[in-house]
């Protein structure tokens, strides 16, 4: 077997968890939820969470670095769902801590002024990897992770609790939920 060296040029390492709750079965996202934590960027090192929730009345960017927020945005969240990638949407200063590790629940803890927001993640499908390469769903970047998906998501905003539920779906042939850790993830361009 012989080493494969990624030939891309590396944009970001570090992780991209997210929620995607619906209250129609799936026909729709009630809220969806971006956290990052990177570990290595052009941008830097730091947290984001952008949000798209009533509980937030549109989209809301919560960091404790502004330039790596506006760096994702411009480099991968408007890719990943447009709204996020919106210059103009309001960024808010907060401390990240995370608590537990699959296959026990999980949470990341956002503290902001005067908000306190919690992502939870458990009963945990079977985990896996994969790469998604430059062009794969028209994106000019590519993507390497490992998701854990979680059966049960929740998304609060100061005790406000986000309606809705993860959804099930296929992910080349693996069961899969839309809402997952994604860790040890790596982001490149050609």
């Amino acid at each position: 077997m012989e080493l494969k060296i990624n030939p891309h040029e590396l944009i970001l390492i570090g992780e991209n968890s997210f929620i995607r709750l619906t209250t129609d079965g799936g026909k729709s996202a009630s809220t969806r939820s971006s956290h990052w934590r990177v570990l290595w960027s052009p941008a830097g090192a730091g947290h984001a969470l952008f949000v798209d929730s009533p509980l937030t009345e549109g989209v809301r960017i919560y960091t404790d670095s502004v330039p790596l927020a506006r760096f994702l945005q411009k480099e991968i969240e408007h890719l990943l769902y447009k709204p996020f990638g919106d210059m103009a949407a309001p960024v808010v200063s907060a401390a990240f801590t995370r608590a537990g590790t699959p296959p026990g629940s999980c949470a990341e803890i956002i503290r902001a002024d005067k908000e306190d927001v919690r992502m939870t993640w458990s009963d945990f499908l079977t985990p896996f990897n994969f790469e998604a390469p430059p062009g794969f769903d028209q994106r000019p970047i590519g993507c390497q992770t490992t998701f854990f998906p979680a059966r049960i998501a929740a998304l609060s905003r100061n005790d406000r609790h986000a309606e809705g539920d993860p959804w099930r779906l296929d992910r080349a042939g693996k069961p899969c939920t839309t809402s997952c850790l994604a860790w040890c993830e790596t982001w490149f361009r050609p």
